[in-house]
């Protein structure tokens, strides 16, 4: 990109393929972490945690959930507006509105990115905190198949108790009818 034209620049970025715009998706990190990685900035990833530093939502600090490259934004969790009908939506927010506070190192080739120029130490370091993400994670994905499960099950005996409530439904009818008959002629009620 050469030109110094606005527009072409403006041009350049609108149509720009996705594997420049991933970089372009660079947030600040914190300085604890800039301290520790020699960096100023990482692309952010699903499951970085970060803060939100300009807008509304100043200070919530939460998970990314989803980058989307196409808009250049990244949406946080917790990070939701509410829309007219009442349901809650997504609030995307550009990345050089947030700082990252704790990477996603789950990652292999991000790690290797990250731990390029860092002293033996720093990279054990990095090594058994990526250990224990990803243990964090696999746990994580337990619980979460095991509460689909729970639902699962709960459905299924919710669907099966109407099953039984009508069969039950005739056989308790007949017994009704059947007590309600009353013995001989009904008594006629005058109208007046």
């Amino acid at each position: 990109m050469n030109s110094i034209q606005p527009r072409k620049q403006r041009k350049n970025l609108y149509n720009a393929p996705l594997h420049k715009r991933r970089k372009w998706l660079a947030s600040h990190l914190a300085e604890d972490l800039m301290l520790k990685y020699n960096k100023r900035s990482v692309p952010v990833v699903r499951g970085d945690t970060v803060k939100v530093v300009r807008g509304n939502f100043k200070n919530h600090v939460d998970k990314v959930r989803e980058v989307d490259l196409v808009k250049q934004v990244i949406e946080v969790e917790g990070v939701v507006t509410t829309k007219v009908d009442g349901s809650k939506v997504p609030r995307p927010i550009h990345p050089s509105n947030v700082i990252i506070t704790k990477l996603n190192l789950t990652d292999p080739r991000r790690r290797e990115k990250l731990e390029r120029g860092l002293s033996e130490e720093a990279k054990k370091e990095i090594e058994m905190e990526a250990k224990r993400q990803i243990e964090e994670e696999r746990l994580e994905e337990e619980r979460r198949k095991e509460e689909e499960a729970r639902k699962a099950a709960e459905s299924k005996e919710a669907q099966e108790e109407p099953e039984e409530q009508q069969a039950k439904q005739p056989e308790e009818k007949a017994a009704e009818e059947a007590v309600e008959e009353p013995e001989g002629k009904p008594e006629k009620v005058e109208e007046v």
